[in-house]
């Protein structure tokens, strides 16, 4: 007995420290957008210098590649797809001929090459910046799990890329309507993959959370989420993210103009919180997603005003008596990251804001960095945050209290996707390929 205790606890030891080395989901392995474990990253790179490997995709997405062991995961839209390639002269997208495959892919972190691909949907759509590819896939090294803009989500052995299991919620539970497409990146919590269905300006159907068992994909439990947003303001793009109020899980939920906390175990609503419509804006749909470290929560409505710090816990509307700190200070469409310290905050205009995590109190704000449009989300690896904006270009600033520039350097094609970190890898997805960066040694 004492030796299979043990032999779980070193079991329990080693996965922990796998999920903390890899980056297994939208966010990385704490869900921050913060990768513990990377190291000796370099600051500056070109289409020739510090590149390890590219891969060149099938098309674009904006879906962030996910890694474990020596696989790199990612999800794409089929060659001939409408390509948003940006053009510096015209500042306008060129569109090419349509097509409707989804594919995952499963790339060689060492070569780059390609070790297997699956179908894993048809029925591609364009929504402005994004398409049905955009939510990212998550892996827990034996399994690879996709959603889809379709709103179906599918289950792949990470070895092979067997098909193990397929849901559409569409066909389930009924329609979904966001004004620019589904996008929403399930997020994996031990043995459950916990969704959330937060719309209305394109439906008229209930908004929804579930829990489905990851092995099986049966729904194990699925909950209305009554909210009081209207017009656009129903519509979220976000990710759930766990919460740990007093050494116990609460699955926290962003939309419709209010925050939620959720029993786990059976999908109860515990609390509400809101303040994020104070004007009542009708086009108050939210994008950027919330972060949670221990039972602090932090999340920004329509282009982060107002942008808000809460505690989590407590029940019924806990609005006035969980928030810790408010400001202007927010993205719209990047989410944050931090190290549980500080937080970086990259706006959409590429200035980036540094503040306190439990106060809210800036360390430093509007700092500028390379010009242009900012969707994708910040890295903070290897005290450093790279940020890359819309046409490719990642300004590299140092990490901490004082804001300084280390790099800036440009990639061809026109960049959704977020940039991630393993070990001393950096992996960068343009719209033409997948860059492994590092130092040659």
């Amino acid at each position: 007995m004492l030796l299979r205790a043990l032999l779980i606890t070193l079991l329990g030891f080693a996965a922990a420290v796998a999920q903390d080395t890899y980056w297994p989901q939208w966010r990385g392995p704490r869900a921050t957008g913060y990768a513990p474990k990377a190291h000796d990253l370099p600051v500056k790179w070109s289409e020739t210098e510090n590149i390890l490997w590219k891969a060149k995709m099938p098309s674009w997405s904006a879906a962030t590649p996910v890694v474990w062991g020596d696989t790199v995961y990612v999800t794409t839209a089929e060659a001939g797809f409408v390509n948003p390639t940006y053009d510096t002269k015209k500042l306008s997208r060129k569109g090419e001929a349509s097509s409707d495959k989804i594919f995952l892919l499963a790339l060689d972190r060492k070569t780059g090459k390609e070790k297997w691909r699956a179908t894993v949907d048809t029925g591609n759509q364009l929504f402005r910046k994004q398409n049905s590819s955009s939510p990212s896939p998550i892996t827990d090294g034996k399994h690879v799990w996709v959603m889809t803009g379709n709103v179906r989500l599918f289950c792949f052995t990470a070895a092979a890329g067997k098909p193990v299991w397929k849901r559409d919620l569409v066909e389930d539970y009924g329609q979904v309507g966001l004004n620019h497409g589904y996008a929403s990146t399930p997020l994996l919590d031990g043995d459950r993959l916990y969704v959330q269905v937060i719309h209305g300006y394109r439906s008229e159907n209930p908004s929804y959370t579930a829990a489905l068992d990851k092995t099986t994909g049966k729904t194990v439990w699925k909950e209305l989420r009554p909210a009081p947003g209207i017009v656009e303001s129903k519509d979220n793009y976000g990710t759930p993210q766990m919460a740990v109020v007093n050494g116990k899980k609460e699955l926290i939920v962003f939309g419709g103009d209010i925050a939620t906390g959720q029993d786990p175990a059976t999908g109860k609503e515990l609390w509400r919180m809101g303040g994020f419509n104070p004007s009542a804006f009708q086009m108050n749909r939210t994008i950027a997603g919330l972060l949670t470290v221990g039972d602090q929560i932090v999340v920004g409505a329509n282009r982060g005003n107002p942008y808000m710090g809460f505690k989590a816990g407590g029940r019924g509307d806990v609005t006035g008596k969980a928030e810790l700190w408010s400001n202007k200070l927010g993205p719209d469409v990047p989410t944050s990251a931090t190290d549980g310290t500080l937080l970086y905050v990259v706006k959409d205009n590429g200035t980036v804001n540094c503040l306190d995590l439990k106060t809210g109190k800036p360390v430093y704000e509007s700092q500028r960095i390379a010009l242009g449009t900012y969707s994708s989300s910040p890295l903070l690896a290897d005290g450093k945050i790279y940020a890359i904006n819309e046409e490719g270009t990642t300004t590299v600033y140092k990490a901490g209290p004082e804001f300084q520039i280390l790099g800036e350097s440009k990639l061809d094609g026109y960049t959704l996707a977020s940039p991630i970190a393993v070990d001393d890898q950096l992996f960068i997805r343009t719209g033409e390929a997948l860059y492994a960066i590092g130092r040659k040694r």
